[in-house]
């Protein structure tokens, strides 16, 4: 039977398959594949442009479609005819023609693609105990069996995808059933195992074999100038000549940790260094920067960590390369959809951000079950409102960082400052001096007269002149700006410009200084303390309002809301005068008076146990020997006879309310307070009591007598406040310049 069609009613239909037709096309387009070689965690703009042909199908297709939905639209129009319809309707049997042709062209491309592929699954030889085989004319039936529910859903997935990322092809899948079942079933463990195939337990769940040599006290960092000896590159170079500078200091605290009874007995720890910060383009990017007065404090603390580990016994690698990353983890190359192919060989991993990602990439399905052993490297610091992915999600503290559930006392930062997290520091330099160094000491009228700026670029001098000035009129005022090539310098004219030091001379430089003035950037760095060191007084901005997340953009998207007084508030707080001086900068009265009593001042160096090699080497140690995030019991230490709880006002933080006393707000303490039994000991007075997913409790709020416990333990936060709420916090004393460590914990 025939039926005649309207021209509405052709145009419709016409739209309708065009629209299927290019929904078909635009599901068989798959992201681009990617090389052996290309490392994990790149982006898709990086990625390539296979698949061009479907889509340029896809679009012709959509320009048809919207061809005959404007013709449609036009339905009313006088002047649209059946002649108009059957124009159109020849120009697509005409195009059809076109299309049929590029389709068959495509099609043939994608055949002989994948029987490349079938060929050569991968450059690199997969190991005897990853190859995967079938014999030639096994036939295989997907199995059910309750045990194994997503068995099928996951075959099904490899046959469209197994081609999506090179370890497929390496642990011998080839598209057919059979491949798919026994890689599913020896590799990931989603099927049952296949009758007559041996089936262990996944990579990942093996345990390493138990290591028994211990880790002594090494006099020597020749281990770790063989790890770092053959990269050459800008921030390499920067570490290796740090370390090889202060080598003698370090030997030195070597020796006088043996000598004393304060050690640990350790085991010897394989560790794996790998700044990601330095690895793929963004370590491109920071390269760059290194030498143009970039960020240098996460080199000087990568050094001297490099330097503790191997001075403390343990066996280090280091890496800078994504690229080798696979190898040492013993990952399959590609984007990491399969898992590892050994146990692990790394007890601790040392990263940041940047090698977080680089690692996920890598690992696959095998990152949760490791990342235990992560410790990343944070400056700033990440409150466990952040870190918990799930809740930031829910309740607003979502940011480009964080989000990784990790314990927060795994992330480590420069400065004591979260107590959330375990500060790792760094090591404070001190310049050698020569002969003429020493006469320039000794003559205090000289000293007396020199201020060096902290500012080695020209944006953190904007709208400072006034305020340098100020100290320019008492004071030789020096700076070491980076000066591109063939550019005038925007500096006063009053100020001595060096240029970019080496890190040796602008150490001299500060040696013969009274002053290190601060323009308000670069925050919190290691400069301001290897300063005081060096006998200068530290003289800096004080913010009023205080800088954060909320009104500051290089804190926004941080996932700290920290409340930065200064510029420097570890120096401002916790070292204070004479050695640091906070000034309204804005203030020319304030800011000249500062200067003329600090010309009036003997001040003596002084560097913080904590910033020493002797104070480093006891918190790494410590933190080695007694931080187990991978155990699933309750953590013991510090242990519970350090634990002082106080019971804040409304509206403050743990990490303020332990301040106020004099103590330090320790996390891990935190599960002893967290029961009905200890509010009843403590005769909190409940009306009722509630567990929730909350970062600020424990806590009670006396409107209606309400306590709270926390449900979920990667939430106990030194960090947070509400006005309506009491936080129970769990308080500790520390060491007299290691607020790191209890005394009750250093053996």
């Amino acid at each position: 039977m025939h039926v005649a069609l309207r021209p509405r009613s052709g145009c419709l239909v016409l739209c309708l398959c065009l629209s299927a037709f290019t929904l078909l096309l635009q599901s068989l387009w798959v992201p681009a594949e990617i090389t052996s070689e290309e490392p994990a965690g790149r982006s898709p703009e990086e990625q390539g442009n296979r698949g061009l042909g479907f889509r340029r199908l896809a679009l012709r297709l959509e320009a048809l479609s919207t061809q005959v939905q404007r013709l449609s639209r036009e339905r009313d129009v006088p002047q649209l005819t059946r002649d108009d319809l059957s124009l159109l309707l020849q120009s697509f049997r005409k195009d059809q023609l076109g299309l049929a042709r590029l389709m068959e062209k495509e099609l043939k491309r994608v055949s002989m693609r994948l029987e490349q592929l079938s060929r050569h699954q991968h450059n690199t030889p997969p190991p005897p105990e990853a190859l995967i085989h079938t014999g030639p004319k096994e036939k295989c039936e997907v199995p059910t069996d309750r045990a194994y529910p997503v068995c099928a859903e996951k075959v099904e997935f490899l046959r469209a995808r197994w081609q999506s990322d090179p370890c497929y092809a390496f642990y011998g899948v080839n598209g057919t059933t059979c491949s798919i079942l026994t890689y599913l079933s020896q590799i990931e463990d989603f099927c049952p195992p296949r009758l007559g195939r041996n089936h262990s337990a996944l990579p990942w769940h093996q345990k390493n074999h138990s290591y028994t040599k211990k880790a002594e006290i090494r006099t020597t960092l020749n281990p770790l100038h063989a790890a770092i000896r053959n990269n050459s590159s800008p921030a390499v170079t920067f570490i290796r000549s740090r370390v090889e500078r202060m080598s003698e200091r370090w030997k030195q605290a070597a020796v006088r940790m043996r000598q004393s009874n304060n050690q640990t007995d350790s085991t010897q720890m394989k560790v794996l260094l790998y700044p990601g910060a330095l690895a793929g383009s963004a370590g491109q990017r920071f390269e760059a920067l290194v030498e143009r007065g970039g960020p240098l404090g996460e080199l000087v603390q990568w050094a001297d960590l490099s330097a503790s580990l191997t001075i403390l016994g343990h066996n280090l690698t280091f890496s800078t390369s994504q690229q080798q990353l696979h190898s040492l983890i013993g990952a399959a190359p590609g984007r990491g959809s399969c898992p590892i192919q050994r146990p692990l060989t790394f007890d601790l991993i040392y990263t940041d951000y940047h090698g977080l990602a680089h690692l996920q990439g890598a690992m696959g399905l095998a990152f949760l079950h490791y990342q235990c052993r992560f410790r990343i490297l944070d400056s700033f610091g990440t409150e466990p409102a952040f870190n918990l992915g799930s809740y930031a999600r829910s309740h607003g503290y979502k940011t480009l960082w964080g989000s990784w559930d990790l314990q927060p006392l795994q992330y480590m930062t420069m400065f004591p400052h979260t107590p959330d997290n375990s500060f790792l520091g760094f090591v404070s330099e001190e310049a050698v001096k020569d002969v003429k160094e020493e006469e320039l000491e000794s003559d205090s009228n000289r000293k007396n007269r020199i201020a060096v700026v902290y500012g080695k670029q020209d944006y953190m001098w904007k709208g400072k002149s006034e305020y340098v000035e100020v100290i320019s009129e008492e004071l030789e005022t020096h700076a070491t700006v980076y000066q591109p090539p063939g550019l005038t310098s925007n500096l006063p004219s009053f100020i001595r410009n060096h240029g970019l030091l080496t890190q040796e001379h602008f150490l001299r430089l500060l040696r013969g200084a009274k002053v290190f003035v601060g323009l308000g950037f670069p925050y919190e760095g290691p400069a301001p303390i290897e300063a005081i060191a060096l006998g200068c007084v530290f003289l800096q901005p004080r913010f009023d309002p205080p800088h954060s997340s909320e009104n500051n953009d290089f804190y926004k998207g941080k996932p700290t809301t920290r409340q930065i007084s200064s510029q420097h508030p570890y120096a401002e707080k916790l070292i204070g005068k004479p050695h640091v001086w906070t000034v309204d900068v804005s203030n020319k009265t304030e800011v000249r008076e500062a200067v003329r009593a600090i010309l009036r001042t003997e001040v003596k160096p002084f560097t913080p146990r904590e910033f020493t090699c002797e104070g480093m080497l006891e918190r790494v140690r410590d933190y080695i020997a007694h931080q187990d995030f991978c155990s699933k019991s309750l953590p013991t230490w510090p242990p519970e006879c350090a634990l002082r709880v106080h019971l804040g006002p409304l509206g403050q933080s743990c990490e303020s309310v332990c301040q106020r006393s004099s103590l330090v707000c320790e996390p891990a303490l935190f599960h002893y307070l967290n029961t009905p039994a200890a509010l009843a000991r403590l005769k909190i007075g409940c009306s009722s009591t509630r567990q929730e997913v909350n970062h600020l409790f424990p806590a009670y709020s006396p409107w209606g007598q309400q306590c709270g416990l926390q449900q979920d333990p990667l939430l106990f936060s030194c960090a947070g406040s509400d006005l309506s709420q009491r936080r129970l916090c769990p308080c500790r004393a520390h060491l007299p310049g290691q607020v790191a460590l209890s005394p009750d914990c250093l053996s």
